[in-house]
């Protein structure tokens, strides 16, 4: 019997694994975002980029901002700005939630993961994170570096 399929609608698009590393992120949300059909197929096809990007709060909105979705070319009419500002789609209690997070000092708002739902919505988690200082990274990197020499020593003696 063939094994199960992966749905096709269900990956991940993007990843931001550099935020993990330069912020503590406190707490995350999912939102939805409004694109146009050419961003939906250039999505799907891949080499987004959203490391570099981050949301903000204007005009009672979140939006994303300097978000990478390559143009395709396949003799379209038209196309998209591949850098412009999409609006994210929250509910108002959310909004308000991290509207008030980033009013805090040094907090932001930083994108972690695009992706596809199980229903083939394109989906963005956003995390409300502040900036770690060199110390903490070097912490950090020490504290893994130390869980690895554990698993050899452990390896090599049992």
């Amino acid at each position: 019997m063939a094994g199960k399929k992966s749905d096709p609608n269900n990956k991940t698009v993007a990843e931001n694994r550099r935020a993990r590393y330069n912020y503590a992120v406190e707490d995350t949300l999912e939102c939805g975002i409004m694109l146009e059909g050419s961003e939906v197929k250039s999505l799907r096809i891949g080499g987004v980029n959203i490391a570099e990007s981050y949301a903000s709060v204007e005009d009672g909105a979140l939006y994303l901002i300097n978000a990478h979705i390559p143009s395709i070319d396949h003799g379209r009419t038209f196309g998209h700005e591949e850098r412009r500002k999409r609006k994210l789609l929250v509910h108002k209690r959310e909004y308000v939630k991290f509207a008030n997070a980033i009013g805090r000092e040094g907090m932001t708002l930083v994108p972690l993961k695009m992706y596809f739902n199980d229903k083939g919505r394109a989906k963005l988690l956003i995390g409300v994170a502040k900036g770690k200082k060199l110390a903490d990274k070097r912490d950090i990197e020490k504290k893994r570096d130390w869980k690895r020499e554990q698993g050899r020593l452990l390896r090599e003696r049992g």
